[in-house]
Order: structure tokens, then C-alpha cells, then sequence
């Protein structure tokens, strides 16, 4: 493998977890418990699920084209990639939603402004889960592209470990936001579902433009 094609994996890598990145950050700045051991279990879930996808989509095409032929192992590429994309804008336009409400009832004094948004494993796998979903196209796509000397795994591991290292920045500086904002819960909640919920209308909006 060539320094140009593992700087392209860098760069997909790169751009694979910007997702996963802005998660990360809603997550430091309204998780008011998440200490290091929950951080760091954060960034491992979300790059292994981010390396996780493109090999099902991978090893998915490769199946069904030896079964029916590349043509249909393409075509079934394509309708998997917009049925995730559309998964992984419902599960964050609901949960962005969800903590966006809660945000403003606090604000306006309908619920507990000082109720703490506390550490969920069910949440985080969730948003884990959404962020690198729409990520199982990718792995159609290299199958189209990567030839016998490039390896997917190599890919994949490049991407783990990009997404590991961003979704670690992306914790910390939503912590640092949080002490800016001096603990104000419902302002990082309101922050932190508009991101989501506009993270899960880009992620639309990008597949349909790459059609």
C-alpha cells in the first residue's frame, strides 16, 4: 500500500468521524457524570462501530455478489446505504429531539432546571450505532474500489483508531463547554439536540446528494 493511498484512508477516516466527533461533543457537554473511564469506553464503542460498519457492508456486497453477480450486489449496496441513512437520521432526529424538549421545559421552568442528564450505556450505544451506520455505504463503495493488494482490514483499523482519537477530543471539549457554561444543564441540552438532530438532517440530506 502506498503513502497516497494511506493518506486517502486517513482523509475517509478523517472524514468518516466527523460524525462520531460532534456526538462526542454533544455527549461531554450535557452528561454531567461521564468521567474518564466513561469517556474513554465512549471513544473505543465509537470507533469500533465506526470500523465495525463499512466491513459489514464490505463482506455483505461480497456475499450477495457471488450469489447474484456484482450488478445485484451493487444494486443491493444501494438501497442498504439509504435504508441506514434513513435509521440513523430517525434515531438522531429522536434523540436530539427528546433532549432539545427537555432543554426548553427546564428553560422555562416546567421541569427541575438543576435535573442532571446522567451517563447511559443504552444512549451512547444508540447514538454509536447512528453516527456509524450510514458508514456501512463506505464499505459498499470499497468494495468496488479497494484492489488484491489493499487490504479492508488495514482500512478499517485506520478508521478505528481516527474515530477513537477524535470522539477522545470531542468528549473533553464538550466537558470544557459545559464548565463555560457553569453547569447551565438546559443550555448544553438545547446545544446538544440541535447538533444532533442537525447532524441526523445532514447525513439525509448527503446521502441523497451523493445519489
Amino acid at each position: 500500500m502506498t503513502a497516497q493511498i494511506i493518506l486517502q484512508v486517513i482523509l475517509l477516516g478523517i472524514a468518516l468521524s466527523m460524525d462520531a466527533f460532534a456526538v462526542s461533543i454533544t455527549l461531554g457537554l450535557t452528561v454531567t457524570d461521564i468521567n474518564k473511564k466513561r469517556i474513554f469506553f465512549t471513544a473505543f464503542l465509537f470507533g469500533f462501530m465506526q470500523a465495525l460498519m463499512p466491513l459489514i457492508g464490505y463482506f455483505l456486497v461480497e456475499g450477495i455478489s457471488t450469489i447474484v453477480g456484482e450488478a445485484g450486489g451493487n444494486s443491493a449496496g444501494d438501497v442498504m446505504a439509504t435504508i441506514v441513512s434513513w435509521m440513523a437520521f430517525a434515531l438522531l432526529v429522536f434523540i436530539g429531539g427528546k433532549m432539545f424538549i427537555e432543554g426548553i421545559l427546564k428553560l422555562k421552568g416546567k421541569r427541575d432546571a438543576e435535573e442532571e442528564k446522567l451517563f447511559s450505556y443504552k444512549e451512547v450505544f444508540y447514538l454509536g450505532f447512528a453516527t456509524a451506520i450510514d458508514a456501512l455505504g463506505t464499505g459498499v463503495a470499497m468494495h468496488a474500489g479497494i484492489s488484491s493488494n489493499q487490504t479492508i482490514w488495514l482500512h478499517v483499523v485506520i478508521i478505528m483508531c481516527i474515530t477513537f482519537m477524535l470522539s477522545l477530543v470531542g468528549l473533553f471539549l464538550g466537558k470544557q463547554i459545559l464548565k463555560l457554561l457553569r453547569g447551565k444543564v438546559m443550555i448544553s441540552e438545547i446545544i446538544g439536540g440541535i447538533i444532533l438532530v442537525g447532524l441526523g438532517i445532514w447525513i439525509i440530506v448527503s446521502h441523497y446528494c451523493a445519489i
